[in-house]
């Protein structure tokens, strides 16, 4: 075991064992072919849908660059997580340092904002197209995206520093085992000896605000862009503006439903077991992932048309 000493009292470990459904025991190696395919499907498909993007001239516009980033940051949320769990599923060579614990901890919540915070951009993309179509062009230039871009990286970095930052200042001597298949920031908590209120205050305080405030915005936005919508005389335009609110929609029902369960049954059953909560979490990091690039895949006409001639051969 590492850890340090100063005094009888004053013990911290530096080192921690992950052990992802711990109730499995003996028989994690057979989740390792599920989550291998799931990986493997979730690069595969969201890989796809950003060569879409990158080899059609016709989708160099700001709305597909969005899409794109969004489905890159899926591909790096699931490979933050799934490679070091098949890893220590299939070696059981599972122990990780505090450092590295860390760094995945705020890689985790910082890909998962991010991912949120790209979803605010997307909203006020499509507010300006809908409402503004003649000016769109000399609004959303490409210098006013990467600046939004940075700001919703930033914004991200701020909502997920202060809970790393109080985690890196805690005393583990608990135990140096982290019933988890990553480094959560609950699950490390737990194996703390000291005082921890002001971390849980802060955790709970920022996810909170963070999800009415990123909602409410949403909900404004997406109620005006539907009304203007419907203000459009062409049929066609209405039809394909209101065809790519829903897939964003679609979009951010997935990623804000599976986040709030997740939180909500981690706190309110208390009685289910580790590998339960292990499971929701699994599935509030690899769902949005999953479906992501099969919503935009399927729903939005210039991809599914290239898709289309890519593997069946038809299409114009």
């Amino acid at each position: 075991m590492s850890r340090w000493n100063n005094g009888s009292s004053n013990v911290s470990y530096t080192s921690f064992l992950l052990v992802g459904f711990p109730g499995l025991h003996e028989s994690r190696a057979l989740l390792v072919l599920p989550f291998l395919s799931l990986y493997l499907v979730i690069i595969s498909a969201n890989a796809l849908v950003i060569h879409t993007v990158a080899a059609q001239r016709s989708l160099h516009q700001p709305m597909y660059a969005l899409i794109a980033l969004l489905l890159a940051v899926n591909i790096c949320a699931a490979t933050t997580v799934v490679p070091a769990m098949l890893f220590s599923f299939s070696t059981r060579f599972n122990r990780i340092s505090l450092a590295r614990c860390l760094v995945q901890m705020f890689c985790i919540y910082f890909l998962v904002a991010f991912d949120c915070s790209i979803l605010l951009v997307m909203a006020l993309d499509r507010y300006v197209a809908i409402c503004y179509p003649l000016r769109y062009p000399e609004i959303i230039t490409a210098p006013l995206l990467a600046g939004l871009v940075g700001a919703a990286a930033a914004r991200s970095t701020c909502i997920v520093a202060p809970v790393v930052g109080l985690a890196s200042r805690v005393r583990f001597c608990r135990s140096d085992v982290i019933h988890h298949f990553a480094c959560e920031h609950m699950a490390l908590m737990k194996l703390s000896c000291g005082d921890i209120s002001l971390n849980k205050t802060v955790g709970i305080t920022v996810r909170i605000l963070n999800r009415v405030l990123d909602l409410l915005l949403l909900g404004t936005s997406y109620s005006r862009i539907i009304h203007a919508a419907f203000r459009i005389s062409s049929g066609g335009a209405r039809s394909k503006a209101l065809n790519t609110c829903g897939s964003h929609l679609l979009v951010i029902f997935t990623v804000y439903s599976s986040t709030m369960s997740s939180s909500i049954v981690y706190r309110v059953a208390r009685t289910a077991s580790q590998d339960v909560h292990n499971l929701l979490s699994a599935f509030y990091l690899l769902l949005p992932c999953l479906v992501n690039p099969i919503i935009y895949g399927a729903r939005t006409k210039e991809i599914r048309q290239y898709l289309a001639r890519l593997f069946v051969g038809t299409g114009p």
